[in-house]
């Protein structure tokens, strides 16, 4: 008698792509600001302008564009 593994094969990909979503949506929400200050920072270096760190983490913009905040 042979049996058919194909579906709980299936299964186990499903929660193993699912696990690393959610570790992969964590992870962004924990180190999402430091990661949006690191390109301003680089993007700032490559147009010539300074870095200005904001109040909080991931609020920071290139000197010159205050008004041009996006959020």
């Amino acid at each position: 008698m042979k049996l058919n593994n194909k579906g709980q094969t299936l299964v186990e990909y499903i929660l193993i792509i699912s696990l690393i979503t959610v570790l992969a949506i964590g992870l962004v929400k924990v180190f999402g600001g430091y990661l949006k200050d690191a390109v301003t920072k680089a993007s700032c270096s490559v147009m010539g302008k300074e870095f200005v760190e904001g109040e909080k983490i991931g609020e920071g913009y290139c000197e010159g564009d205050e008004g041009k905040l996006f959020e």
